[in-house]
């Protein structure tokens, strides 16, 4: 890992931007106090939302940080598409008693206002999802003192990841909760994700930029893991959604580690991009007919998510989790940290003690 970005924070913990509210200040401020990298969540936000919360996140810690943003999407969804789906939904909307919202909301999630306001007002680390930005763009933030790092899915994305100029790359297993953060969305790849061990190993022989690893890391042992695979930090998200400091909604932090629901699914159902949740009735019931759409998807089924979290019927939200997330612990984003420092140093302490094999390597 460059110096440049592990000076930034000493231990290799990031914690992940969760968009939709998950991701505020007081978690960022949490974990980048205790030795982490705390990230906020640009996306759906408009850039003076995001501005406050820099602010405000600002007045809570002294101590690095970074910013995630939505890259503008292409425009390649099936108008028709859409609006099988929303007569489809139209049992939903009576049901929580809303509208459905407008599909044509917008696709470039204020992208060029956040930017104006990252080169303003530059901060520590800007990440980027769904997408590379072009090399002016990533170059400009580096001129402003900002270290950049942008999502990858497959060896051919985190290549294009170091084409770009990016200071790093996040590489994103397919255990991931939440959105994948694929650079085209291919309906036609849908089931194709790659586990983050063989994706990291297929990104190290790739690329030479650091590696920031994601995807179902739950515990200080699964960080050993992707360090020792060839990562320099690992970005926790489902980790960091049951502590008090998130922003999530009390019913999907308790669905984490519920009986109710004991898997996730990539879906398209309540966004139009696959995303990786908790397995419910809106899920299942819509799921399978769910176009690749996005964020016309998202728009459309905003009121429902947000009517449904209101009532606090999981089985209408967009659960978004990883594969661990029933590994979840209600500590305080601080602790949280500590604990992952901890068992990370008893992970590494008991690698360094297995003994050689008569080749050299470790042995059984």
């Amino acid at each position: 890992m460059s110096s440049a970005l592990t000076d930034l924070f000493p231990h290799p913990i990031v914690q992940a931007p969760m968009a939709g509210g998950v991701a505020v200040p007081q978690l960022a401020a949490a974990v980048s106090e205790a030795g982490g990298l705390g990230f906020l969540a640009a996306g759906y936000k408009t850039a003076d939302g995001m501005y406050q919360e820099i602010k405000q996140l600002r007045g809570l810690t002294g101590r690095p940080f970074g910013v995630n943003l939505f890259m503008p999407q292409p425009e390649y969804a099936d108008p028709a598409a859409v609006e099988v789906y929303a007569n489809q939904l139209a049992g939903e909307a009576a049901w929580y008693e809303t509208e459905l919202g407008d599909p044509d909301s917008g696709r470039d999630d204020g992208y060029d206002a956040k930017l104006a306001v990252l080169l303003d007002n530059p901060v520590p680390v800007a990440s980027f999802h769904f997408g590379v930005p072009t090399r002016d763009v990533l170059d400009s933030l580096a001129r402003a003192g900002t270290l950049t790092m942008v999502t990858a899915t497959t060896a051919e994305e985190a290549l294009a990841v170091q084409r770009a100029g990016a200071a790093a790359v996040v590489v994103q297993g397919v255990e991931a909760g939440g959105h994948q953060g694929t650079h085209r969305d291919n309906p036609e790849t849908d089931g194709t994700g790659i586990g983050l061990l063989s994706l990291i190993a297929q990104v190290r022989e790739t690329v030479q930029i650091p590696i920031v690893a994601a995807g179902g890391i739950m515990r200080g042992s699964q960080i050993a893991a992707v360090l020792a695979a060839g990562a320099g930090a690992a970005q926790l998200g489902t980790a960091f959604l049951a502590t008090p400091e998130s922003g999530a909604n009390a019913v999907h932090k308790q669905a984490l580690t519920n009986p109710l629901f004991v898997r996730t699914e990539l879906t398209r159902a309540f966004s139009g991009r696959p995303a990786r949740g908790l397995v419910n009735r809106f899920l299942r019931e819509h799921g399978p007919y769910a176009p690749a759409a996005y964020p016309e998807v998202h728009h459309l089924t905003s009121p429902l998510r947000k009517a449904a979290a209101q009532a606090g019927d999981a089985q209408g939200m967009a659960l978004w989790a990883g594969q661990g997330h029933r590994m979840a612990r209600e500590l305080p984003a601080g602790q949280l940290v500590e604990v992952l420092k901890a068992e990370l140093a008893d992970s590494k302490t008991a690698l360094s003690a297995l003994p050689e094999s008569p080749e050299g390597g470790a042995g059984r």
